[in-house]
């Protein structure tokens, strides 16, 4: 069964579909690894552009400071994973067996977008031994739910999240849902629900907690 310690974290696979869900899902838990030099990290998308892509590549190095990274992007059609089923298996089993992950990181089989959701469930069968953190993204379709999993944010680290999407994807500013107040608002909501000021949530299906 999966276990999770995070100060023994140090190989992390990070999944997305799209160019920008990591950071958005998961940029507080990136902020609150990557200063470690001993932290090694895949960074695998489904689809982007050549454009999307450079910034996801720096998007995480801004991220993940100290870590040594590695990329596997791809550029499978958005919003057409699920009819290239195949090819996201191949994918997401080539991520597997690449990194020995003490954690994996991913979108989640209850998310409204087809892709995502895909991901999600390749997640499952492909990745055994370490534990999964599903991530969440806000959308106009409201999809968002119950989570069991939660980091608390400080201000400074949220600030520091907020500030760093803007600054490493500006293809996506014009977009109506992109903007401070979503990211602050899902926070602080995610924060209530954990007795924090701010926090990240995720879904954990499976994890075995060692004391």
């Amino acid at each position: 069964m999966p276990r999770l310690r995070l100060a023994e974290v140090r190989a992390v696979t990070l999944l997305g579909a799209h160019p920008d869900d990591i950071e958005i899902g998961a940029g507080g838990l990136l902020l609150a690894l990557g200063a470690r030099a001993d932290l090694r990290v895949h960074y695998v998308l489904l689809t982007g552009s050549a454009e999307r892509h450079a910034e996801a590549r720096a998007a995480a190095a801004a991220f993940l400071p100290a870590a040594r990274l590695s990329f596997a992007l791809h550029a499978l059609p958005d919003g057409r994973v699920p009819a290239r089923w195949a090819a996201a298996k191949r994918i997401v089993e080539e991520a597997a067996r690449l990194l020995d992950a003490d954690l994996v990181l991913a979108p989640g089989a209850d998310d409204a977008h087809q892709d995502h959701r895909t991901l999600a469930r390749l997640v499952a069968t492909a990745f055994r031994r370490a534990p999964a953190l599903h991530y969440e993204i806000p959308k106009w379709d409201g999809d968002l739910g119950r989570r069991n999993a939660y980091l608390p944010l400080s201000a400074e680290r949220l600030a520091r999240k907020v500030e760093l999407l803007t600054t490493h994807y500006p293809s996506q500013r014009a977009r109506d849902w992109w903007d401070e107040e979503v990211f602050r608002g899902l926070a602080r909501l995610r924060g209530v629900e954990c007795r924090s000021r701010y926090a990240e949530a995720y879904r954990c299906e499976k994890v075995l907690i060692e004391a």
